[in-house]
């Protein structure tokens, strides 16, 4: 089959299923539908590397020669490479807005707990001084 096709990533992306499976690796686009039941890693390695360049799993793995050859019969065209985004942007996580009405909480929780241990300190302190001057 000629590979003189060119899809952009948005139209190769729309075959992501069990019954409709595309992949992008080396600037090809290869229709795999017909391979899933019969790759080595299961259909969902192969599910998982849809709708994006598919390149670096593909190497990851390291398939043998005669899997590269293999290639050829599922080869449905091109890439245009002008669709594929160069890099995923990072979105970092969202963090949660401060809440200023959270420190009073701790301030309370904090003497709850300081607020007897300075009463206990204290009546240890009275207690000795009372026991001392009874001496």
């Amino acid at each position: 089959m000629s590979g003189s096709k060119v899809y952009t990533l948005e139209e190769v992306a729309k075959h992501n299923t069990k019954d409709d499976c595309w992949l992008v690796i080396g600037g090809k686009v290869y229709n795999v539908t017909k391979f899933l039941e019969d790759h080595p890693g299961g259909d969902d390695v192969l599910l998982s590397s849809t709708a994006k360049d598919a390149t670096d799993d593909f190497e990851d793995v390291g398939h043998s020669s005669t899997a590269r050859a293999m290639m050829d019969e599922y080869l449905v065209g091109e890439i245009d490479a002008a669709t594929i985004p160069t890099k995923v942007k990072y979105t970092p996580p969202k963090q949660p807005h401060y809440n200023q009405d959270k420190t009073q909480e701790f301030v309370i929780k904090i003497l709850q707990f300081l607020v007897p241990l300075a009463i206990l300190g204290l009546a240890v302190a009275v207690r000795m001084y009372t026991k001392s001057e009874s001496a």
